[in-house]
């Protein structure tokens, strides 16, 4: 029996619009994190990224997690556009610097790998207020934490795999950041919960078709 994780709606919503294969993961990575939680992820973007090896294999993973930083970046630039406390303000300014730091060095370790940097899709986002903001920003941590996470499993390099490791530990940090300002657990569980893969996909299934 598969574990359960809680349905986040709203992160279906959120929109990023591309045509590269990077922003087509990332599309459906957030589909099957809406329908069945963060848990979800970690294995469909496993599944997504596995017909890549090598070094090539590399740097579509790591175009992938380019895209999601890419995306994270932007929803807290737009994140500051709304009325925010103060505290949640310097948080939202805080977290984004992170963000555009990790595109800077993922773009840089593509560049030195021989690839090409994916672009920067478009992005919307369904935030109205610091409630819808916290909510959203917590999911999208947790999203990117799991999506790491069943990357790092095709990584070759070891020195990219380093690079990954160091990346996804701050964003679990930064998870527990918008757990703690919304008053919640910062670490609810001993073990992220997961799905099987089968349940994934046919979760996922209506939203990734081209």
């Amino acid at each position: 029996m598969p574990h359960t994780t809680t349905a986040v709606p709203m992160l279906s919503a959120a929109e990023v619009h591309g045509i590269t294969r990077s922003a087509f993961i990332l599309r459906s990575t957030l589909a099957a994190a809406g329908l069945y939680g963060a848990g979800a992820v970690g294995p469909f973007v496993s599944r997504s990224l596995a017909q890549e090896e090598g070094e090539n294999g590399d740097v579509e993973i790591l175009n992938f997690a380019l895209t999601l930083e890419y995306l994270e970046a932007e929803f807290y630039r737009r994140g500051l556009g709304l009325d925010l406390s103060a505290e949640v303000r310097g948080l939202a300014r805080t977290l984004g610097t992170h963000e555009t730091e990790h595109v800077s060095a993922l773009t840089e370790t593509i560049e030195a790998l021989g690839g090409t940097p994916a672009e920067a899709p478009k992005f919307s986002f369904p935030i109205r207020d610091e409630a819808s903001f916290l909510e959203l920003a917590q999911t999208l941590e947790e999203t990117g934490v799991s999506a790491y996470n069943g990357a790092a499993l095709l990584i070759s390099s070891p020195e990219v795999l380093a690079a990954a490791g160091q990346i996804v530990q701050i964003e679990a940090r930064h998870a527990a950041d918008v757990a703690r300002a919304r008053g919640e657990s910062q670490a609810p569980r001993a073990f992220d919960q997961a799905l099987e893969m089968s349940d994934v996909l046919e979760a996922v299934e209506p939203f990734v078709r081209s």
